[in-house]
């Protein structure tokens, strides 16, 4: 171990550890504890209680006591909570780095993405929550006599399952449009990465959010989250697609809603008129991005058969001058896996992939000289049906390369997939790349970019088609999905049966003309 590595995850110390546990909404004496890992290094991090049904209860029933008052609030009020985070996310970001890094394994560039992109949810729905929550006019039974409106209400208390890969993002963006909205959140994080969902916990109390409002419960997600669903009023899930059905299920019998992002085997597209240069950056980015643990990261690179050559060239030479290692400052490009189970995964995949007849044209091994966890990443072509690498996610560093020769048979490939999550084409023509992001089956589609242009455009919705996921995140279906709609009308003058005095047929003759005239007028329709 280096002398930084050594300083570094000393910073992330006891003290800290001890100080988050304090926010956890489960009783530590007398319960089970689960260690957490730093993967870079294999060295035990600190251990958080294995939360049981009853402990999900009592944080259900905190939350939901302490929501009635939180819904009365103005939504002015709520906004402020959230401008006040984002300040404090900006400055507070270096313990936030260290603490995502010691947690997942990342490099320090990807874990700032998720501090930015806290930053900019939280700015994002400060300013615009009013606008998606206020009450709509909506056109009534009878223009004049028939006033409606569309109202929203909070759902109560919500329920977020978060993964390990993104800890800080997908803690807190899933949460901050469900509290604005005046619903309290409890949170199951998964067990490795609990205290970033503790850190969240306590920067939201000092950015003023009332005590009671955001609680965390740790523990397995077997346990605890298939116990949050049984007490919440809405359960928002990120993890496996497997997973997801369960959650679904569970949610369903029920009655409540839910929104699921699951996984995804993305596609890239490279048309060929792509600039190659960009396209190059691009594909490196979106393959090996936290170390390619990323729902939305390319696993599938088509490109056309006339670039092919040239294409893998620059993006072998890219890939193999990527800097990987531990490292607690922006001098690497690649981190660590962040469990032996993902690392397995990655090797088999790979194995498979080789004893089948793929060729590795990059990586294609791990770097137990580095630490216990890191895999290079990985470049391979020839890979076919059959092959476990060929339709089954991987989530880590590894891309499968394929020619094609028409758009047709790229958009064919590309949608020759049970998911349906993200997808990127390349192409100097705008017009063109949408035309074909058009016909792919994905959520979101980048042109001329991997993944970052779709999710950072936060109005805009964010999630899955297919085995990808049910409902959205951002913009306004990623607050509504946290309300309930509510229709008030108002009648006036005579009911909708007609006035008193007037008789039944000569009431639906009356009726039968007015709709004809309304069919007649644009404006009434």
């Amino acid at each position: 171990m280096t002398d930084t590595r050594v300083a570094r995850t000393g910073a992330v110390n006891a003290r800290l550890i001890e100080r988050l546990k304090a926010r956890i909404s489960v009783p530590v004496e007398g319960r089970e504890m689960l260690p957490s890992f730093v993967p870079f290094t294999g060295e035990l991090l600190g251990d958080a209680p294995r939360g049981t049904r009853e402990d999900v209860r009592e944080a259900v029933d905190r939350a939901r006591a302490a929501q009635g008052a939180w819904a009365r609030r103005s939504v002015g009020e709520r906004a402020r909570v959230l401008r006040r985070f984002h300040a404090l996310v900006l400055s507070r970001q270096d313990e936030i780095l260290d603490l995502v890094q010691v947690e997942s394994g990342k490099a320090r560039g990807h874990a700032f993405e998720e501090v930015a992109d806290c930053a900019i949810v939280a700015r994002y729905y400060a300013h615009h929550a009013a606008e998606h929550l206020r009450p709509r006019r909506r056109r009534g039974a009878l223009p004049g006599l028939t006033s409606t409106r569309e109202y929203r209400h909070p759902k109560g208390v919500v329920g977020i399952i978060s993964p390990w890969n993104y800890p800080l993002t997908l803690a807190v963006t899933d949460s901050l449009p469900a509290l604005v909205a005046g619903n309290a959140v409890v949170l199951k994080p998964d067990r490795q990465t609990s205290f970033t969902a503790l850190w969240a916990a306590e920067l939201l109390d000092e950015a003023g959010l009332p005590r009671g409002l955001f609680g965390v419960v740790t523990g397995e997600g077997r346990e605890a989250g298939a116990a949050l669903i049984g007490e919440v009023d809405y359960v928002s899930f990120t993890g496996s697609t497997a997973t997801g059905r369960t959650v679904a299920r569970q949610a369903g019998e029920r009655l409540i809603g839910c929104s699921l992002e699951l996984g995804g085997k993305n596609a890239m597209i490279l048309l060929e008129d792509a600039d190659l240069e960009r396209a190059t950056e691009g594909a490196v980015r979106g393959c090996f991005s936290n170390a390619g643990q990323l729902c939305i990261s390319i696993e599938r690179l088509f490109v056309h058969d006339s670039i092919f050559d040239r294409f893998v060239q620059r993006f072998v030479e890219k890939t193999r001058a990527l800097r990987l290692g531990p490292a607690f400052d922006y001098s690497t490009d690649v981190g660590s896996l962040v469990s032996r189970k993902q690392l397995d995964t990655v090797e088999e995949h790979v194995r498979d992939a080789v004893a089948e007849g793929a060729t590795v044209l990059a990586g294609g091994r791990s770097r137990p000289d580095l630490g216990p966890l890191f895999y290079e990443p990985t470049i391979l072509t020839d890979v076919r049906a059959g092959m476990t690498l060929f339709a089954d996610e991987t989530f880590g560093p590894v891309v499968s390369l394929q020619r094609f020769r028409s758009v047709d048979e790229a958009v064919e490939k590309t949608n020759d997939t049970p998911y349906g999550l993200n997808a990127s084409v390349w192409t100097r023509d705008a017009r063109r790349g949408r035309e074909v992001a058009a016909q792919i089956h994905a959520g979101t589609v980048n042109v001329n970019d991997a993944y970052a242009a779709a999710w950072a455009s936060t109005d805009a919705p964010m999630g899955g088609m297919k085995d990808s996921g049910l409902g959205r995140r951002h913009g306004e279906e990623g607050i509504l999905r946290y309300t309930d709609s509510q229709t008030v009308a108002v009648q006036r003058l005579f009911s909708l049966s007609g006035p008193p005095g007037v008789s039944g047929e000569r009431y639906a003759r009356f009726l039968s003309g007015v709709l004809k005239v309304f069919e007649k007028v644009p404006g009434l329709r």
